[in-house]
């Protein structure tokens, strides 16, 4: 089903924005899903209302971040056989009734459950989406629009932060709360739906289908003129040409020691990115500021601080990462985010009995945020998208953000089990520690890859392993 627009009366760039919005709605359901569980869990934890224990909290956290381990691994599949648009119709249904389910769950059982299957969406949105604004957009906007989906993603724990503090302060005596903050994600999920029935499919994906009119169709919707969509649909037809001549990739090719090299390579990224503790504070960042002396109710409004320098990391981010090198930004981001870690771990010893521990806390959380989103996660994710070359790009990138959620799952599963059992400072120093492994990692095996394209980025890394160009071709033709 192609979308409804009428081509006559569709500005090019304003369809392309309007795209990029709905389609990022699959992006701030992503944010949301995994933000709002930080006001959520305090209540749900209730004795009248799931009662769960410390590894309870810690399966109704993670279950969402198994699901999306295995919703990223499905995602691309389904958007290559589905089509993206389509995929994204059928994943905004899934996120409806997935909320629905937690909404309503009567037990913590009930909630792992349709936690996971939301998990699967979030996954599949997150390599779906990134996918479909690449393709959809000129050349000129690719990149803005690629990148915007990691400010909406902390757009989306912005909003669930705020609509937290909302309810939890104008419904403080209603222990049912957390089912109201819940259930506001359905209704994205609703504007998703809708809107993917307004818009069309990717030009690519139809040309790799063979359906070249429809592909003209929506090219001559999204670009300025008649020239320009015939110029780019030669051109994607000239590359899905070129990519049909390239051997797929296939296990027996992890022989080679710089594919080797390059799969530990982006695997290592991904969990270097979990194991800051980041989602240690966008999960559970109410209850590290109600055991460092904040009521819940200060605690949830305290959180909308850690929701908005989020944003404005994201934004900082997109702004550096064409300024300055890869390795000096991550470790920049890795240095600053440990030393918040340890800041946090020493002070909450130190200074356990202090009326000014918790600001000192959220002062550092806000600081250590402030590192992540605008050095950490934008390095990360960009690393992992030019590493790899082209015939082992997907599969590559598909097992990098798979250990990224596993990694996810590890910190959202063990924390609150730590919490309980260590205390708040040594939990941290446990952080600490993992942070200064993820700081030599980087300076041992992350190359600087800034100015240099794609294809001088794999032949760096044939050099590097010494094999010849000359050699890979013959590997990379059939």
């Amino acid at each position: 089903m192609n979308g409804s627009v009428n081509q006559e009366s569709v500005d090019p760039k304003k369809y392309v924005i309007l795209i990029g919005l709905v389609a990022t709605f699959g992006s701030l359901l992503f944010g949301y899903d995994t933000g709002v569980v930080n006001g959520a869990l305090p209540f749900m934890a209730l004795p009248d209302q799931l009662n769960l224990t410390p590894v309870l909290e810690g399966a109704v956290v993670g279950a969402i971040a198994l699901g999306a381990a295995l919703g990223c691994l499905i995602g691309g599949r389904l958007a290559d056989s589905l089509g993206r648009r389509k995929n994204l119709l059928y994943l905004s249904i899934l996120f409806f009734f997935a909320t629905l389910g937690c909404t309503a769950s009567p037990s913590a059982n009930v909630m792992i459950v349709c936690r996971f299957f939301l998990g699967i969406a979030v996954g599949a949105s997150s390599v779906t989406v990134p996918v479909y604004l690449a393709e959809i957009a000129t050349k000129e906007t690719r990149g803005r629009m690629v990148g915007l989906m990691d400010l909406v993603v902390v757009t989306g724990q912005l909003l669930a932060f705020v609509v937290n503090s909302i309810l939890a302060v104008s419904m403080p005596d209603n222990s049912h709360v957390w089912r109201y903050m819940l259930f506001v994600s359905a209704l994205p999920a609703v504007a998703l739906f809708i809107g993917m029935l307004k818009t069309d499919e990717s030009p690519r994906w139809l040309v790799a289908r063979g359906r070249i009119s429809e592909a003209m169709n929506v090219l001559q919707k999204t670009r300025s003129t008649k020239e320009q969509a015939i110029a780019e649909l030669n051109e994607i037809q000239g590359l899905l040409s070129e990519e049909s001549h390239c051997k797929k990739f296939v296990l027996s090719d992890l022989k080679q020691p710089w594919i080797r090299r390059l799969l530990i390579l982006g695997i290592g990224l991904s969990i270097t990115q979990q194991i800051t503790g980041v989602n240690s504070i966008m999960f559970y960042g109410s209850q590290i500021l109600v055991q460092s002396g904040f009521s819940t109710q200060a605690a949830l409004i305290g959180n909308i601080g850690n929701g908005l320098i989020s944003v404005l990391g994201a934004g900082l981010g997109l702004y550096m990462v064409g300024k300055i090198g890869r390795r000096p930004m991550l470790t920049a981001g890795l240095v600053g985010t440990t030393s918040c870690m340890l800041g946090i771990a020493i002070i909450s010893n130190v200074m356990s009995s202090s009326p000014l521990l918790p600001y000192l806390v959220l002062s550092l959380t806000v600081t250590f945020l402030a590192f992540q989103q605008s050095c950490v996660s934008p390095i990360t994710w960009l690393m992992c998208s030019e590493i790899f070359p082209l015939r082992m790009r997907g599969t590559g990138m598909g097992l990098s953000v798979c250990f990224q959620w596993i990694g996810n799952f590890a910190v959202g599963f063990s924390f609150p089990i730590l919490l309980s059992n260590f205390g708040l400072s040594s939990t941290f120093f446990v952080f600490v520690g993992l942070g200064i492994c993820a700081i030599i990692f980087i300076r041992i095996f992350m190359p600087e890859t800034k100015d240099k394209t794609l294809e001088q980025l794999e032949e760096m890394f044939q050099e590097k392993a010494g094999e010849t160009s000359e050699h890979v071709r013959r590997q990379n033709v059939n």
